[in-house]
């Protein structure tokens, strides 16, 4: 017997799907910016293993060089509406008690190793599943914990004479560009987790981020 029950609410929905292509607006006008002084590498010491940049030539091929002016306007604009989504996100799910299927638990450390190595096929037994799984609860906290990271190092880059107490706390200008950057390749990483768990789970799971409701099959 199958049947159709709802696990997502109209705005949570919304805020999801706002905020895909707002972030996606935003990495793509911060590498505009980035092109300007691509300093940061992954290495330790003088040794480079990854520099955090790629040639010059690919860049103008791919229309990205010589557009600072031009990704500086687009991340200030975007970068309010981007706020804004996140603020009432986070508000709607304080309101609407959403937060406890959100938040970790004191057993969603152990319970997310267990997804993990259940995803990996290295363990037969499902993991724990509510309406969030433990990795799942940890990497949506995670992400908004991110999200207000990305928030105040912005600011902290965007106006650091006027914010010059925000820049001082996280250790500067360059560490607050510092931070912000590597935020943002978070981002980047758990974008390509996030579609990967899409992909894998089904258009079931899918189809319930746009209708709200997944299809159920019952003995």
């Amino acid at each position: 017997m199958k049947d159709l029950e709802h696990k997502h609410p109209l705005a949570i929905r919304w805020f999801h799907w706002i905020n895909f292509p707002l972030l996606a607006v935003m990495a793509w006008s911060g590498l505009l910016i980035y092109w300007a002084n691509p300093i940061y590498r992954i290495g330790f010491g003088n040794r480079t293993l990854l520099k955090m940049t790629v040639a010059q030539k690919t860049y103008e091929k791919a229309n990205l060089a010589f557009r600072l002016a031009e990704g500086l306007s687009l991340h200030f604009f975007f970068m309010w509406l981007f706020a804004i989504n996140g603020i009432l996100y986070v508000i709607y799910t304080i309101v609407s008690g959403e937060w406890r299927y959100l938040l970790p638990d004191r057993h969603s450390w152990r319970e997310a190793i267990q997804v993990t190595l259940h995803d990996l096929h290295l363990r037969k037994e499902p993991p724990p599943q509510a309406k969030y799984n433990a990795a799942q609860r940890i990497s949506y906290t995670a992400i908004i914990v991110m999200g207000l990271g990305s928030l105040l190092t912005g600011l902290a880059i965007y106006k650091p004479v006027q914010f010059g107490w925000l820049t001082f706390l996280f250790g500067g200008y360059p560490m607050a560009r510092f931070f912000h950057f590597w935020i943002t390749v978070g981002y980047v990483f758990f974008f390509v987790v996030h579609v990967g768990q899409v992909i894998k789970t089904g258009w079931n799971n899918f189809r319930a981020m746009i209708i709200g409701r997944e299809v159920r099959t019952y003995d």
